[in-house]
């Protein structure tokens, strides 16, 4: 299947610390002093006469100025805050030294799993410290691989990355889409392989999008043009399927699906590998989505509707002849795959082809060498099984340990496919499935100086407040102390049915050669047992996500693995909302906060972007039932005169996702509410995004930063 995101360049940076640098050895930062570095945050103007009536209650919005991400008066504040906070991190002494060990952490081959277009293998692979990895083809998989695309000459600075990628049914052209400093928005290029030229073609204003070609051209979803200076806050309606002819003027692009009658709806569209299906998938939020089918065979042929309402997933894995293999928790909270004959596609013809496992929650499948193999979570770590085409169960692949499988690539009539694993312990190592004898080899490996023997990851099952029993991926050094004295960064999302599964990062390398602990908590909100455990996190059951983690925090304290001022919380996105809320619920609990492009202001976050989307995990504060739960946990809104843990917020001036006026104003809330000496800073990243796509400099000079600061405020010595 050609999907909306056909092949995902992004693969884990990650990779675990040299053993011989995890003793005890002395250096100079043993005997340091920690003295305070003092603070003096810059002036932020406050409006007391903003303020907003919510069903009789009414909020005052001081700040709400910093929302207006273009005004000369936010691009001072932006500068002098990053003044007093890139000011600050040049004051910790060992700051370099961890940024120096990262970079030797970070610099090793890492590869993405291959894939097979035009009879041709492709692969990305970075050689180490490239900003961007590189799209490489072989004729063979023993063939010497030649470079197709170089994401890193796209700008001086490596912050343009590549976005989503699709190729011809015969291999000659690629078209691929670019993100120019971070932002969700892309423009779409198109390569002739055969001459190695680009050509004229150019799309944009796309969004959310796919590429899905057919014949001579290409589906994609485009939004329209925003106002001049709204593009990186404007709210997105109107999202629209397009195609595309090869050679034309994206102006002759041919409208294929819309729906005036409900701007908040988007569409997407997929092509089946033969190309004799175009699938339109629709949304209006994070969660359910509407599909419909068109036969590419037949002239004149209409989209007929498999599910017209948005109360369930569904998405298309393959088409087998006639029929669609479509994965969907429609009756099956875990998922199940289904066949959809195109010639009786109402519910009631639906086959079930692999039912749900009421245990495990059914993640992806794909149609390799005439069998589907299937990617299972088992208590949040992947299983991989193999089902033949009549859904009858063959195999469970053997996988190393806890860990994840990502990027599992074949086609359906050849007898190779690949696979990418990474855990805690491991990084991304690709392994070649034999689809006859079901066996697996290590095709790819990272050669990293490292005995993994000297860590461990335990997954321990805790009670949460309400007694639900949570489980906790817990990493570190087999010998390690149980006094509460360890440096612990617990981590966390809790949020869209989207799961935290093992995987590696190289700040947490360095984390765990210094003695410390890497703890991340399956909280409910996520998709770690399914539906049923997503839904137990949304609207007015969000409280139970905060409750989840900071249980987590206190089992952490009371089995001794820290203490309160030796513990770090750090989420992004969904999880920076869940720092900001746990750390104003909870202040008393952590020593160290850090919310990154954090949903911080409940009240207002769906004007912005895409952010009414959300609403389906959120609720909104303009429905009288919904606001007074958002008004209990709304970050921005539950500050008060306290003194909080030192805490740095981050985000980036590109980010379109979760606008950085969330950030914005809570940082110049908890600036004025502080009654602590400990630091309230907010690192505000440029020519950044949400995170996709930024840089391997940036990511390392980010990673450097936080650790440093984590450390620091914990009074912890390195071994640097």
């Amino acid at each position: 299947m050609k999907p909306f995101s056909i092949f995902c360049y992004l693969f884990s940076l990650v990779v675990l610390l040299n053993a011989c640098n995890s003793g005890n050895k002395q250096t100079a930062s043993q005997t340091m002093e920690f003295k305070k570095i003092p603070v003096t945050y810059p002036s932020t103007r406050k409006d007391t006469t903003v303020a907003d009536d919510y069903f009789s209650t009414i909020i005052k919005d001081p700040y709400r100025w910093l929302e207006d991400d273009q005004s000369a008066e936010t691009k001072d504040w932006v500068q002098k805050q990053n003044i007093v906070t890139f000011g600050y991190l040049s004051q910790i002494p060992y700051r370099e030294k961890i940024r120096k060990r990262l970079e030797q952490i970070w610099n090793y081959e890492k590869f993405g799993t291959p894939f097979k277009e035009g009879g041709k293998y492709y692969f990305f692979k970075n050689d180490g410290l490239q900003n961007q990895s590189v799209l490489y083809v072989q004729d063979r998989l023993d063939s010497e691989p030649k470079m197709v695309l170089d994401p890193n000459t796209f700008s001086p600075d490596g912050t343009t990355s590549l976005g989503e990628l699709d190729f011809s049914k015969d291999g000659r052209y690629l078209a691929y889409s670019i993100s120019k400093g971070g932002s969700d928005w892309r423009t779409i290029f198109v390569k002739d392989l055969q001459t190695n030229q680009l050509l004229p073609d150019q799309i944009e204003w796309v969004k959310f999008s796919g590429i899905a070609w057919q014949d001579d051209g290409f589906y994609y979803t485009r939004f329209p043009e925003p106002a001049e200076g709204a593009a990186l806050t404007a709210a997105n309606k109107f999202g629209a399927v397009h195609f595309h002819k090869l050679g034309t003027s994206q102006s002759a692009d041919k409208l294929v699906y819309n729906d005036k009658a409900h701007p908040d709806r988007s569409f997407g569209a997929a092509t089946t590998d033969d190309e004799h299906f175009l699938c339109i998938s629709g949304w209006e939020s994070t969660s359910g989505n509407a599909l419909w089918f068109k036969d590419l065979t037949k002239e004149k042929s209409v989209f007929v509707p498999v599910a017209a309402t948005f109360e369930h997933d569904y998405a298309v894995i393959e088409n087998l002849g006639e029929k669609l293999l479509v994965l969907t928790n429609n009756n099956a909270p875990n998922q199940r795959l289904i066949l959809v004959n195109t010639a009786q596609p109402k519910p009631e013809h639906w086959e079930t082809l692999i039912p749900e496992d009421t245990a495990d929650v059914l993640q992806s499948a794909a149609v390799c060498g005439g069998k589907i193999v299937c990617s299972y979570l088992h208590h949040a770590s992947s299983s991989l099984r193999v089902f033949d085409l009549q859904g009858k169960f063959l195999k469970e692949v053997g996988l190393p340990e806890l860990g994840s499988v990502t990027g599992v690539s074949g086609k359906k009539d050849e007898q190779q496919a690949f696979f990418s694993f990474n855990s805690f312990l491991r990084p991304a190592t690709i392994y070649s499935l034999d689809m006859n004898s079901l066996e697996i080899r290590v095709f790819k490996a990272p050669k990293l100086d490292f005995n993994p023997d000297a860590f461990m990851t335990e997954q321990v099952w805790y009670a949460s407040k309400d007694g639900t029993k949570v489980p906790m991926f817990i990493t570190r050094k087999k010998n390690i102390a149980f006094d509460g004295t360890n440096p612990t960064l617990l981590y966390g999302y809790g949020g869209f049915n989207i799961s935290v599964t093992p995987a590696f990062n190289p700040s947490r390398a360095a984390l765990l050669e210094n003695n410390g602990i890497y703890a991340v908590a399956n909280i409910r909100g996520g998709g770690e047992f399914g539906e049923k455990w997503h839904d137990a996190g949304t609207k007015c059951k969000k409280q139970n996500v905060f409750d989840d983690f900071i249980a987590a925090a206190e089992f952490l304290i009371e089995k001794k693995y820290t203490a309160r001022e030796r513990l770090a919380i750090m989420g992004g996105s969904n999880g920076g909302l869940l720092v900001g809320a746990c750390m104003t619920q909870r202040p008393d609990l952590f020593g160290v906060c850090f919310p990154a492009v954090g949903v911080l202001d409940m009240l207002r976050y769906h004007k912005f972007t895409i952010g009414y989307a959300w609403a389906t995990d959120y609720g909104r504060s303009d429905n009288k039932d919904e606001f007074p739960c958002l008004i209990k946990y709304s970050p921005l809104h539950k500050v008060e005169k306290k003194a909080y843990p030192a805490t740095m917020i981050t985000t980036a001036d590109h980010d379109d996702r979760v606008v950085p006026a969330h950030s914005f104003k809570y940082a110049a809330t908890l600036q004025e509410h502080q009654q602590g000496d400990n630091p309230t800073l907010i690192r505000i990243e440029t020519s950044a995004g949400h995170g996709a796509g930024k840089p391997t400099s940036k990511l390392l000079d980010e990673a450097a930063d936080i650790l440093s600061f984590m450390l620091w405020n914990m009074k912890m010595q390195v071994i640097y």
